[in-house]
């Protein structure tokens, strides 16, 4: 907190609030700053005739014998420039992050609101709210674990759900309303966001199956049989969504989130010790003697399959590199990540992940309501993400996502998912197969009916009526979310 004692065109000098000695009284050393024009290029006026205009002196701004909040001005590099101060406020928005390893589940850091004083709410691990589509690359990962890869094409276009007698009819749409591509490979509907395509997914697949993954990753207890619940219209916190996308980042290894490694007694006998994996030969009692080295036996259950974990990591890459997290793309190291913005924009998401670090964020109200038109996880979440990787990063290689043992690097045309020919014109990618799998040969789309009127499984899927879920009901509920 700081008093401005004196404003010009260009700069305003202020003096901070003085500290207390252990004693209680006033120190008698007084520290002053200044804040130049960029500190507060971002006071935009909300009101009267310069409403919403960038302020163009700081005179404007600030008055000598302004209370106000300052904190130090940060330069492009991430330093703090020596002496210079940009205004703040007491932000009305609050959210929550949790910075985790994604190997062992440790919690790196975690904010849980703007000020524990202002309040003690954990908004970390207590606040439930609507990931939105951050959800989706677990809707993904269900289906690549069960037979579609990541070149299988879903038509994107309108759909209609009726939601049974007297509800109504259920119309997602895109968040680009009006808009769809048409017939469409996994890794361009994730990449995109599609709501139609995942709608449609889930169909396929049953939201039953999604539900079994969601509880396995974590990220919800029990997931109703509504289609609305695929776009991630369930609340679940910022901790649980960290931790399942840490089992992608680790190869599909169950963690469980940890504040705590390690409790020693008085004697120095550790009584607990949250990593639970086997290390042979780290008790070297009689000192090192050219034995092996030793080993990490890892017995955690496998959630996911290992190639599978990898299929949704590439794709969640091109979300950074193309789709909604672009922005990301800035830290200059390899990230996965999605976004997810919810009905109205009222909570925006993003969660990613280096090979060694997890990230995830919300932004919004604590009484939900509308962030403002044109608020998404892309533009609000996304670059708090960048600008956290970007220092925590800043030290550490440029390490590449490992590929399991038995993918197989095909090359594909990244707007069809068939498999590129010598000489094929346009943008063509290496897409991750599974032993058994590969590009399809011919082009076939998931959710187009045939000359019957029937939609036909894809390759190498099980008819729906085969499937152990086939006669369950699936009541979607209402929503759009992105």
């Amino acid at each position: 907190m700081a008093v401005v004692l004196e404003t010009s065109d260009q700069s305003a000098r202020i003096g901070f609030q003085p500290s207390r000695e252990l004693g209680g009284a006033v120190s008698k050393e007084r520290q002053t700053g200044i804040i130049t024009l960029e500190g507060v290029k971002w006071a935009k006026a909300a009101s009267g005739s310069a409403r919403g205009r960038t302020p163009t002196t700081v005179s404007q701004v600030l008055s000598a014998g302004d209370i106000i909040y300052a904190d130090p001005l940060i330069a492009k590099d991430g330093t703090a420039v020596e002496g210079q101060y940009r205004l703040r406020q007491l932000p009305e928005i609050s959210g929550a992050m949790v910075v985790m390893d994604p190997w062992t589940g440790r919690v790196l850091a975690m904010v849980g609101g703007f000020s524990f004083d202002q309040s003690q709410f954990n908004r970390a691990t207590q606040a439930y709210r609507q990931p939105g589509s951050s959800f989706k690359p677990l809707v993904y990962s269900s289906a690549l674990d069960n037979g579609y890869t990541p070149s299988t094409v879903v038509v994107d276009a309108p759909i209609e759900i009726d939601q049974g007698q007297g509800s109504g009819v259920w119309r997602p749409e895109n968040y680009s309303t009006g808009k769809y591509y048409g017939p469409t490979t996994l890794r361009n509907a994730l990449t995109r966001s599609l709501n139609t395509v995942t709608v449609r997914l889930a169909q396929d697949i049953g939201m039953p199956l999604i539900g079994e993954y969601a509880k396995r990753f974590g990220v919800y207890d029990e997931l109703p049989n509504y289609l609305s619940y695929a776009l991630g219209a369930g609340e679940t916190t910022v901790m649980r969504m960290v931790t399942a996308y840490s089992m992608f980042a680790n190869g599909g290894r169950r963690v469980k989130p940890t504040l705590i490694d390690r409790i020693q007694d008085r004697y120095g006998r550790t009584i607990f010790k949250h990593d639970a994996r086997e290390c042979r030969g780290c008790d070297a009692s009689s000192g090192w003697k050219n034995q092996p080295e030793p080993q990490l036996v890892d017995r955690r259950e496998q959630v996911l399959d290992s190639m599978t974990a990898y299929q949704i990591t590439s794709m969640m890459e091109s979300v950074v590199q193309y789709g909604t997290a672009t922005v990301v793309k800035e830290v200059g190291k390899p990230i996965a990540g999605k976004t997810g913005t919810t009905n109205d924009e009222k909570d925006v998401w993003f969660i990613g992940f280096s090979p060694d670090i997890a990230v995830g964020i919300y932004v919004g109200y604590d009484k939900p309501r509308n962030l403002g038109r044109g608020a998404t996880g892309g533009h609000l979440a996304a670059p708090i993400a960048r600008d956290f990787l970007k220092l925590a990063l800043a030290d550490k290689p440029a390490t590449p996502f490992k590929v399991p043992a038995g993918i197989k690097l095909i090359r594909v045309d990244a707007k069809s998912g068939m498999r590129a020919g010598p000489g094929d014109g346009g943008r063509t990618i290496l897409e991750a197969f599974k032993p058994g799998t590969a590009p399809p040969d011919n082009y076939a789309v998931i959710g187009v009916a045939d000359a019957d009127g029937r939609i036909p499984p894809p390759p190498g899927m099980v008819p729906d009526v085969m499937r152990p879920d086939a006669g369950s009901i699936m009541r979607p509920g209402t929503g759009s979310l992105y």
